[in-house]
């Protein structure tokens, strides 16, 4: 006799925690269990009216201190998200509820500051952002949501969350039809906030680092065909020390990445900086995941 085909993993169990009509469409928010960074987790979703099926997918990724509600109430983008028909999908920023010592000591580690990567240090072990964006998220939302497509998906995000949008993208050029950022974290190996959370999730050897760091990893990139889209605010207080733009900008030039930075003058680090142009940016992204 056969040995019997194995069970199919079952369907992650989503709590609906709040449904909010808008321009047509839907605001909802969930909670489910993450085994991949083995804690309760939320995340937003915007669905648009229509269509009702084959709806594409752009993730949003916050920044620190934020959680999956701060795009969705803040940045106004959901009346273009219902004007192109694409599924806005935001998580949280890091693990929560651990109660592991040290991750609330500091606003810019630990709890609301995962950087959107895989924590090699056993005491972060949790700390997995990275496989929850690209792996976990993503089979959530298709097992759960027949009219999404997530096969036709995007990517995008603010400050750290703009940090991770790019990393990832450039990590994974055949799962993302474009990205964008906001006064993204470009090359978090040469500023403050990336030398404390690498240097804590990652360890000392910095060439584990340059692995989550977008300067370096355009180096190597070489198809890069996608319009890169980046704004930044010239009044941004973590403009010089932090965010170095200008870095980035000289190693897409040095293996011909295209890249628009628009440095956006009298603009700061806000949401409100973030609400003036994010119609530019869906507009960005639809006209990728719109395309053959």
């Amino acid at each position: 006799m056969a040995a019997a085909a194995p069970s199919p993993p079952p369907v992650a169990a989503l709590e609906q925690m709040s449904r909010t009509k808008m321009f047509g469409g839907h605001n909802l928010r969930f909670r489910h269990h993450s085994a991949t960074l083995g804690c309760p987790m939320t995340f937003s979703v915007f669905l648009p009216p229509s269509p009702a099926s084959d709806l594409p997918v752009l993730y949003w990724l916050s920044g620190l201190t934020c959680n999956d509600e701060n795009f969705v109430t803040k940045a106004g983008a959901q009346r273009a998200a219902a004007a192109h028909g694409i599924a806005l999908v935001a998580p949280d920023t890091s693990p929560r509820g651990l109660n592991i010592e040290g991750e609330a000591d500091s606003w810019d580690f630990g709890v609301g500051a995962g950087f959107y990567l895989n924590a090699t240090n056993e005491k972060w072990k949790n700390w997995r952002m990275y496989d929850y964006v690209v792996k976990e998220l993503p089979k959530v939302l298709s097992d759960n949501f027949e009219q999404l497509n997530t096969s036709r998906a995007s990517i995008f995000g603010h400050s750290m969350g703009g940090h991770g949008a790019l990393t990832i993208y450039l990590k994974n050029t055949d799962k993302y039809k474009s990205v964008s950022a906001f006064s993204p974290v470009v090359n978090p190996i040469n500023c403050p906030w990336g030398q404390k959370a690498f240097s804590n999730y990652l360890g000392p050897a910095k060439s584990d680092w340059k692995e989550y760091d977008a300067t370096c990893l355009i180096k190597k990139c070489n198809k890069i065909s996608t319009p890169i889209l980046i704004d930044q605010g010239e009044d941004d207080k973590f403009l010089a020390k932090q965010l170095l733009p200008r870095n980035f900008e000289e190693a897409c030039k040095a293996v011909g990445a295209p890249l628009t930075l628009r440095m956006q003058p009298g603009y700061d680090h806000s949401y409100f900086f973030i609400a003036t142009f994010i119609d530019d940016h869906i507009a960005h992204h639809s006209q990728f995941l719109k395309s053959a």
